[in-house]
């Protein structure tokens, strides 16, 4: 099929290079004159695994091109809206990208166009094109409207797209319904050939879950907040375990093991991050204000997950006591690994917070550290983990690289001014770091000193 992508961030550019790896000609486009110059010339504004090898392939093979939004209407009847929908500052979602490319389709076509939704919108979005499209397209004009909701984690984008659990279809119209079906049966039958694994390994179908566009529209953001919830509830359960002597991460594990429960999404640390998580809950308390229903459950949620960085610089704190003048690392600015994306990073705001106590704070992170830069350049971005951990006072872990794992200990040891390690992810088992000399502080765990055998110089 010859399909149109409109936008080209995380989600836009994720789209159209999947879409066109299983097969269809795809037309990406993007407003941004310099993000869409890089494109055209083979370079991905953003980091993302996979994403880079199957772009250039598909560019190549001429399965996928970049130009402007108007040559993506022209292009074809299936229209993808990947636009992004930033939060206001009620928390509600900006829909001015979402309308702009609305206005452009209505004004620019005169025969059938089938547009998707899948930038994350609030509920009855799909009725409000639909209205602005019947009101402001020529006479006899012919659409439908679809929501496609995206459920794409940064770090795994390219074989969240590829290999889904589930494939979610908001649909009022038959016509729709087929057209989608058909973008989407490679996938469903797993028929095409897969960039991330060579030997990609038996899977299971997705489930193609066909509903209402409303309900569609619903599910994005009941299960961000959903996931969101479970993340504050770990927080809250690890706070009392610190109170209590408990460990949290042996409560986790338990509670993991309920099949009703799971484990994923019960990681106790400094908060959750992203451009997906903050601003979805956001939008659904508004939407649920709007709709007369009282979401306070949300709420809470976030006021928990902003209180986290107080909890955290309260550890700092207490271990270094005057923080003014001193030096400490900060391993990990993205908001998670295997992203360069910094957008509502616990990070950056850790990192204004020390700089504003006088911290003299040097950071690494293996890919974010351009972006970062644009928002907090008063840090001190080093080359490696010990350049940026050299005479510090503390060693903060905020981002779950695996390269973090491999820390030489020793190495690390002959740097610092102090063996501490405060580890905002619980990475670590305590009793390994001990070992090596350190000091070891976590979230809802006991913290553990080196033995006394241990020969280490005394903690200032």
């Amino acid at each position: 099929m010859k399909i149109s992508v409109i936008g080209a961030g995380y989600v836009g550019l994720t789209t159209a290079a999947c879409l066109s790896q299983i097969g269809h000609d795809v037309f990406c486009s993007e407003s941004d004159a310099e993000k869409l110059s890089k494109l055209q010339n083979g370079r991905i504004p953003i980091f993302e695994p996979h994403l880079e090898e199957i772009v250039k392939a598909s560019y190549a093979r001429d399965r996928l091109r970049f130009g402007s939004t108007e040559e993506a209407i022209d292009w074809a009847q299936v229209i993808f809206v990947c636009v992004g929908t930033p939060p206001l500052e009620n928390g509600e979602a900006d829909l001015s990208a979402v309308e702009a490319v609305i206005r452009a389709i209505a004004l620019r076509r005169s025969d059938y166009r089938l547009v998707i939704e899948k930038s994350t919108v609030p509920v009855q979005t799909g009725s409000q094109i639909q209205k602005y499209l019947s009101l402001h397209s020529p006479k006899g004009q012919d659409y439908d409207v679809a929501s496609n909701p995206e459920f794409l984690r940064e770090g795994s984008a390219v074989e969240d797209f590829l290999h889904p659990d589930r494939i979610v279809v908001g649909v009022d119209s038959a016509r729709a319904e087929q057209c989608l079906r058909e973008i989407y049966a490679p996938i469903v039958d797993q028929s095409f050939t897969c960039p991330v694994h060579s030997n990609c390994p038996q899977r299971n179908a997705p489930v193609f879950l066909l509903t209402d566009t409303k309900s569609s529209e619903l599910i994005k953001h009941a299960s961000n907040s959903f996931l969101a919830m479970k993340i504050s509830f770990i927080n809250m359960v690890g706070d009392l375990c610190e109170s209590v002597g408990a460990d949290v991460m042996k409560v986790a594990e338990g509670m993991g093991l309920d099949s009703r429960i799971g484990p994923s999404f019960l990681a106790p640390g400094i908060g959750f991050g992203g451009f997906c998580f903050p601003k979805d809950i956001q939008a659904f308390i508004r939407i649920a204000e709007k709709s007369g229903c009282d979401f306070s459950l949300l709420k809470e949620v976030e006021n928990i997950n902003k209180e986290r960085i107080e909890r955290f610089i309260a550890k700092i704190r207490e271990e270094i006591w005057i923080m003014r003048g001193k030096k400490i690392a900060m391993l990990g600015l993205a908001f998670k690994p295997e992203t360069d994306d910094v957008r509502f990073a616990p990070s950056l705001a850790l990192a204004q917070r020390l700089i504003k106590e006088g911290v003299s704070l040097r950071a690494y992170d293996p890919k974010a550290h351009e972006k970062a830069k644009a928002v907090v350049p008063e840090m001190l971005y080093c080359e490696s983990l010990y350049d940026a951990a050299k005479e510090a006072e503390a060693v903060l872990i905020v981002t779950e690289w695996d390269e973090f794992r491999n820390i030489d200990w020793e190495r690390l040891r002959s740097v610092v001014a102090r063996p501490l390690v405060i580890d905002g992810r619980n990475m670590f088992d305590p009793k390994d770091v001990v070992s090596r000399g350190f000091q070891y502080i976590s979230i809802g765990r006991r913290p553990l000193m080196p033995a006394a055998d241990v020969n280490i110089e005394a903690l200032a």
